[in-house]
């Protein structure tokens, strides 16, 4: 896609005047042009960026024509939402209006991408409960059923935001983050109302994972209301600016965001009164019919429970054969495959000590690592990104209910990194063995890498994402510094690898389990940590997740099958003519799609390459 069609659709005004025009010729069942769909999908980028205001800031495009939004944060109400699905389906009505007949594929893509996404939210929004993220910079890559939990809510979203990537270089920055201070505060209230309505339908989280969420909004809230990171970021921020906004943040922060914290606390604390240890979404009102949803949100895939929940035992017991090869290569030959990972895992050799320096020892090991595998990329791609990223610890107050890790791309101007983000709430969730490889996940190849390609794409593209493609990606990366050679020489480490790969094929079977086979919290922990050889706090940490986000973490491993079923496919049908730097551009050039589209993809790649 060139430049000058990047720069149009960019534009989102210049798509004012098309709607009417495109829906007439739909009427006259007229093939619409090229340049109709382009307008069309800008003006579609226009609306979501302000119904998701925040994402405008997250991309660095809060400047200009989206200046306005840099004030503003999502209505999280029940009002708020309800006008979002009307807006979706508005949307989705005029995206299924457009005649194809005269669309080049890669404006068939463009339009297959943004109409799928809205199908998926119009099904999410039609449930009477939960969350449904539409755009990729606000957590896309996950629905969930409860509006707060450990690892959902405005909590835990905004202070990111507001910290990471508000920028303020002007009294007019300021009083824009001043406004989203006392949004914040609305939103928190937005989503105790939502609370409310939940548990008037049974819709309570399950016990464990509100006691996390209530210690983790006390933590966020305790201390000087100055001490408070989205208040002192603020004032070192806006430190040269003449009037005292760091004051008038705290007065914000005091007399609106502590007592809305206050009143979401004890919603909260109502729900643990009524609460049970029931883990899976069964439970629910249209429960089963919500966790199809959910996998079909998560994985762009018609694939059953029973189907997820196979699939995973038959590609564990693959990986896992390996595994006992470099085993048994390193002395450990009795036991089963998980046990023998477990005693692994207690060797202080590859331990790091739960202290400053042993954190201090992660972060080093990452940016080395960081470091190495740049200079190994350009055997797997022809067409380069930065590759901006930055490593960072996440707050003490999001790392109890947090993953690992997680990170993503900057913003589109670069001026904000990609992040990394790291939990050391314990170094005991980190052996030697197993972090290179999520490094890779998260940064380069993986989040920060591929989601930078998104940036040479329409704006909608860049807003958009896929569960399954994302994160099939980030682990198709772990795979390709494997096969750029990063463990050459460390069998320990390429061990840490297949564990990686084989942690999420235990998802497809414990995140079915718990939400289809009605498994219990207890029971998925044991599972996992004794089929994998995973440590308790990082299993115990992700099962809750799971709870929290059901079908999302079945996403990683049925893209990564299918990346490496499309790969296999292309060599196949190109034979000498197979460059895998070649492969690797089609897939990430093409930018988050459902794996249909991927697949179509792919078969032009390989009709292109036949033809040079």
């Amino acid at each position: 896609m060139n430049s000058n069609r990047r720069q149009f659709i960019a534009a989102t005004g210049a798509a004012l005047t098309v709607l009417s025009s495109l829906a007439a010729r739909a009427r006259q069942a007229q093939a619409a042009s090229p340049a109709d769909v382009e307008a069309l999908l800008a003006r579609i980028a226009g609306a979501l960026l302000a119904d998701y205001p925040e994402n405008a800031t997250a991309l660095g495009i809060d400047t200009g024509t989206h200046a306005a939004l840099k004030a503003k944060l999502t209505d999280r109400s029940a009002a708020g939402q309800a006008q979002i699905a009307r807006d979706v389906e508005r949307r989705l009505v005029q995206l299924r209006a457009v005649d194809t007949a005269a669309l080049d594929e890669a404006t068939r893509i463009d339009l297959d991408v943004v109409r799928t996404v809205h199908e998926t939210a119009a099904e999410g929004f039609a449930f009477p409960y939960g969350d449904v993220a539409v755009l990729n910079q606000n957590w896309s890559w996950r629905n969930a059923p409860y509006v707060v939990a450990q690892n959902t809510g405005a909590f835990l979203e905004i202070p990111s935001v507001l910290e990471e990537s508000h920028t303020v270089s002007s009294r007019e920055d300021a009083e824009a983050y001043l406004e989203r201070l006392a949004a914040y505060a609305g939103q928190i209230d937005g989503e105790t109302g939502r609370l409310k309505a939940a548990a008037s339908q049974g819709v309570i989280a399950p016990d464990f994972l509100l006691d996390k969420t209530i210690a983790q909004i006390r933590l966020a809230q305790g201390g000087a209301v100055a001490d408070w990171p989205i208040i002192a970021s603020f004032a070192k921020k806006a430190k040269g600016l003449p009037d005292s906004f760091a004051a008038q943040a705290a007065k914000i922060a005091a007399d609106s965001i502590g007592p809305a914290l206050a009143r979401q606390t004890a919603e909260l604390e109502a729900h643990r009164a009524r609460a049970n240890s029931d883990a899976g979404v069964w439970k629910l009102p249209q429960g089963e019919a919500y966790y199809a949803w959910a996998l079909r949100a998560a994985t762009t895939t018609r694939m059953t429970p029973q189907e997820i929940h196979e699939r995973g035992q038959h590609e564990l017991a693959e990986l896992q054969a390996q595994m006992d090869t470099i085993l048994k290569g390193e002395g450990y030959r009795t036991g089963t495959v998980g046990e023998r990972m477990t005693a692994i895992g207690r060797d202080p050799r590859y331990q790091f000590p739960n202290d400053a320096a042993g954190r201090a020892a992660i972060m080093a090991l990452i940016a080395a690592r960081i470091a190495d595998i740049r200079t190994r990329l350009p055997r797997a791609f022809t067409t380069l990104v930065p590759g901006n990223v930055e490593v960072k610890r996440m707050a003490p107050e999001v790392e109890i209910g947090a993953p690992g890790a997680y990170g993503g791309a900057g913003s589109i101007d670069g001026k904000v990194p990609g992040k990394f983000w790291v939990n050391l709430r314990t170094t005991d969730l980190w052996r030697k063995y197993s972090l290179p490889t999520l490094i890779y996940h998260e940064s380069l190849p993986g989040h920060v890498w591929q989601g930078e390609y998104t940036f040479k794409l329409p704006l909608v593209r860049s807003l958009l994402a896929f569960n399954a493609y994302s994160e099939g990606w980030a682990l198709y990366a772990e795979q390709l510094a494997d096969e750029l050679g990063v463990y050459e020489r460390d069998p320990v480490g390429r061990l840490g690898y297949l564990q990686s790969i084989a942690f999420r094929a235990c998802r497809l079977v414990v995140d079915t389990g718990l939400h289809a086979k009605r498994w219990s919290r207890a029971q998925a922990i044991e599972w996992f940590a004794t089929t994998n050889g995973s440590g308790l706090e990082e299993v115990t940490s992700e099962v809750d997740r799971y709870c929290a986000w059901p079908g999302q973490a079945c996403g990683y491993k049925v893209g990564h099958s299918e990346i490496n079923r499309l790969r296999a496919q292309a060599r196949a049908a190109l034979g000498a003519a197979y460059d895998l730097r070649e492969f690797d551009d089609a897939v990430v050039r093409g930018g988050g799609v459902p794996m249909v589209v991927l697949a179509r993809i792919i078969d032009a790649y390989v009709a292109k390459a036949r033809k040079a």
